[in-house]
């Protein structure tokens, strides 16, 4: 990682990472705060409610609809780019200085999947004990119209969800602490309350497992300096929660109703 700073210089920094993470997952941590705060004033149980992500937001107009998608998605990664500009301001440098390129294809690629699995069970196990505990909400991973293009789009938005999350959130936000001469122990903390604070929409079962996964990420690049593994991992999670809720809704709801039937509670 890049020396510490001190003085003037450092001042910049801390303003400089606040004003990135405020285009970013900063304020998407203050508008997923601002969500669990509007359910909890509901007279409904968290656990009867629903979040529903990659909403139709013109549904009657595939292809303003797709045109939207795709816009949205390419704002998205606007962040990282701006990310990894300020990281050196040369993109090629920047994304080698987090680990954002090829030069270790198998071990991402294996790494990656392994982060996948280990994070995949015991978040759907959470997540199923967070609805039995009246603590989530209902998640509806894919809530697009019929189209043809929704499955490519689904797969788009999980790589831009990765990213977003893991460029922005754990390569620049743990380099640029580093900097700051935050503790260790400190840097991961503030990462996994970021993680766990943008998923609140999802409520507090969503920001305990994602926290949990961002000591975990944390962790993983402080070790190796490498954000592909997290972004492939992260990938392959959302992709699996998308495309599998997309092509296979009624099973899993089904599925889910009688898992949840068969807990004590």
């Amino acid at each position: 990682m890049t020396g510490t700073v001190a003085g003037p210089a450092r001042r910049v920094l801390g303003v400089e990472v606040l004003l990135v993470l405020g285009v970013s997952l900063g304020a998407s941590a203050a508008l997923a705060t601002l969500s669990i705060a509007e359910r909890l004033s509901r007279a409904a149980a968290l656990s009867d409610q629903t979040a529903a992500l990659n909403v139709s937001r013109l549904p009657d107009r595939p292809w303003f609809d797709l045109a939207d998608q795709l816009l949205r998605l390419s704002l998205g990664l606007v962040p990282v780019l701006l990310a990894l500009y300020l990281l050196d301001r040369y993109p090629g440098g920047a994304a080698r200085l987090v680990g954002l390129d090829w030069r270790r294809s198998r071990f991402d690629l294996a790494s990656g999947t392994v982060l996948a699995a280990a994070i995949g069970v015991p978040g759907l196990a959470l997540y199923v004990a967070a609805l039995q505990l009246g603590l989530g909400v209902r998640i509806v991973p894919a809530a697009l119209a019929p189209v043809w293009w929704a499955v490519p789009v689904l797969i788009l938005a999980a790589v831009q969800n990765a990213l977003l999350e893991e460029v922005v959130g754990v390569g620049y936000l743990l380099n640029r602490l580093r900097q700051l001469a935050w503790p260790t122990a400190a840097a991961i903390g503030a990462h996994a309350l970021l993680r766990g604070s943008y998923h609140l929409y999802q409520g507090f079962g969503g920001f305990l497992g994602n926290a949990m996964m961002g000591v975990l990420f944390a962790l993983f690049y402080l070790r190796f300096r490498r954000v592909m593994p997290l972004v492939i991992a992260h990938t392959l999670l959302d992709v699996v929660a998308f495309i599998g809720y997309r092509l296979f809704q009624e099973e899993v709801d089904s599925l889910l109703a009688r898992v949840l039937d068969a807990l004590p509670g």
